[in-house]
């Protein structure tokens, strides 16, 4: 295999040097006071001066290359330089390919001026060149900077020691990847980010700007992903600006990355805190055994902020939907609520049927559901609904995936949306429509949108308009205190008498009563509102009510 180009193998000899965790640059050397009371000026490599410096080295020859390894800052008086230009300008390079970070030449009676072939060479070569004008005791500035050195490698070795024990802490308590991310974020005081391998945002700890930092996620992640490659291909040092990246995997299995955005320095290096976090993690995913764990995590925690309200603006809240896969830019939003009656897998069913709709969509579990529904927020091209054909085909997928028959599952539909304010109206309006339905003769999946419920429609597009909390208070008071003061059921019951006004037969039956005693119930509850329940505007009244109240919480 052919020997690869010289300065391939020097910035990678550099690139070696950059990833230990805190190394003292040329400029504090600089600043040092053994170095300052010689009066030091740069000549050359200003640009160049924040290079760290791995150990100073003091050679009086030209023919140092051999005894360094890259990364060292060389002392001289000069003493052994070539005098010819063309050698100098040679010194120079060899030095440039042996990953010198630097060279001080001390002036004095052995060498008045500094060498304009070398100075020359250096500037073209971007390799730093210091002159002292004044007389230095090297000794003295070779045990500071040793010193320092050594002080931050031990530092360094406390610093990894720590992280590698935090890391190894969260992996055997199975902490979930939010809360490693958030760790990671902590410890560097940076955003930091887990996406999939397409790039996908898993988990996000952004410090309190989620739109700075998921805004355009996955252009952006690309395009860092892009400079890391290629920084790697030519050997180039990551700048300061750049993204730390590093991969999740185990056993020949990738994952996802880890991506901690800049910020401060850190003792034990950014790389391996995040290397530490990424093994946690990818031992996690081990763990799970085939499950995607991070995905339903994810949706999770976005379909619990957004009917938590938990975000700090709508457009952060977007940015988080398009972070993880959700387009939301011109786009149709819609929410659904979805349950398979008499089952426990309605969520493991809803996410394994959702890609039955043929649209981006996230499904997690409703965060305060009694009945085990789940939600699902899909996006669709501007201006398109899904069809009912589409709709029966996913109930019907998921009835197989929870091994129930069709005519067990319920597919509400919340109306279609152009922002997330809808959004939530939509999965709020989706989630009530669940409410007990007819299930007399029922031959298939139940598939109800909103525009079949032109009360809840109505009362969803006031929002939390307080005048409709004022009047669900003031009409159900009553009932309310009786059923806190005793524990009864005096809503429940109301509930299925509104839903089948009709007819007191079947809302018994939703409400598990016998018919005597779902009759007494009513009685009661028109002696504590002092209403009658057969009155068109009373039953009006309390539907809107009810319906309030439920939406409002």
């Amino acid at each position: 295999m052919p020997a690869p180009p010289a300065d391939l193998d020097r910035t990678a000899k550099r690139q070696a040097v950059s990833r230990q965790a805190v190394l003292p640059t040329i400029r504090e050397v600089l600043r040092l006071e053994e170095v300052v009371t010689a009066v030091p000026e740069v000549l050359s490599g200003e640009d160049a001066i924040d290079r760290p410096v791995r150990w100073v080295h003091v050679s009086e020859t030209a023919d140092v290359t051999h005894l360094v390894k890259g990364g060292e800052l060389i002392l001289s008086t000069g003493v052994g330089w070539p005098t010819d230009a063309a050698t100098q300008r040679d010194f120079a390079a060899r030095l440039v390919d042996a990953a010198i970070v630097g060279v001080v030449l001390e002036l004095g009676h052995r060498m008045t001026q500094p060498p304009e072939a070398f100075t020359d060479a250096a500037r073209r070569l971007d390799l730093p060149f210091i002159v002292l004008h004044g007389e230095a005791r090297f000794v003295a500035i070779t045990e500071a900077v040793h010193s320092r050195i050594i002080a931050d490698q031990m530092a360094a070795l406390r610093a990894r020691d720590e992280i590698h024990a935090l890391f190894t802490q969260l992996s055997l308590r199975g902490s979930p990847a939010d809360y490693i991310v958030a760790q990671v974020a902590r410890v560097l005081g940076s955003p930091t980010v887990l996406e999939d391998l397409t790039h996908r945002v898993i988990a996000v700890e952004a410090m309190g700007d989620d739109t700075r930092v998921l805004r355009d996620w996955e252009q952006r992640s690309r395009q860092a992903h892009d400079r890391a490659a290629d920084a790697a291909a030519h050997g180039t040092v990551s700048g300061a600006e750049d993204w730390t990246i590093v991969p999740v995997e185990a056993r020949g299995i990738r994952w996802g990355h880890l991506i901690a955005l800049p910020g401060r320095p850190h003792l034990a290096g950014r790389t391996n805190v995040l290397e530490q976090a990424a093994m946690a993690l990818a031992l996690g995913r081990l763990a799970d055994r085939g499950a995607d764990e991070w995905t339903r995590t994810s949706h999770e925690r976005i379909v619990a902020a957004l009917l938590g309200r938990r975000f700090a603006s709508e457009s952060s809240f977007a940015d988080r939907l398009e972070a993880g896969g959700v387009p939301v830019a011109g786009r149709t939003l819609v929410g659904l609520s979805v349950q398979v009656r008499g089952s426990g897998r309605t969520s493991s069913a809803a996410t394994s049927a959702v890609r039955e709709l043929g649209v981006p969509a996230i499904t997690a579990p409703h965060p305060s559901s009694d009945a085990g529904a789940s939600v699902i927020i899909a996006s669709l091209p501007s201006g398109s609904r899904l069809s009912d054909a589409v709709l029966l085909a996913f109930a019907t997928a998921m009835a197989k995936a929870a091994d129930a028959s069709p005519s067990d599952v319920t597919v509400a539909v919340g109306a279609e949306a152009d922002g997330v304010p809808g959004l939530l109206a939509s999965v709020e309006q989706a989630t009530e429509l669940l409410a007990p339905h007819d299930d007399h003769k029922r031959r298939g999946p139940v598939v109800v949108r909103v525009e079949d419920r032109p009360l809840l429609r109505l009362l969803n597009s006031f929002g939390s308009d307080p005048r409709l909390q004022a009047h669900s208070e003031r009409m159900l008071a009553p009932l309310i205190e009786h059923d806190l003061r005793r524990g009864g059921d005096l809503l429940d019951v109301l509930t299925a008498y509104l839903a089948y006004p009709g007819n007191r037969t079947r809302a018994a039956t939703a409400s598990h009563l016998s018919r005597s005693v779902f009759y007494q119930r009513i009685a009661l509850i028109e002696d504590l509102l002092g209403v009658s329940l057969d009155d068109g505007e009373v039953v009006s009244a309390l539907h809107t009510a009810i319906l309030a109240r439920r939406t409002g919480r």
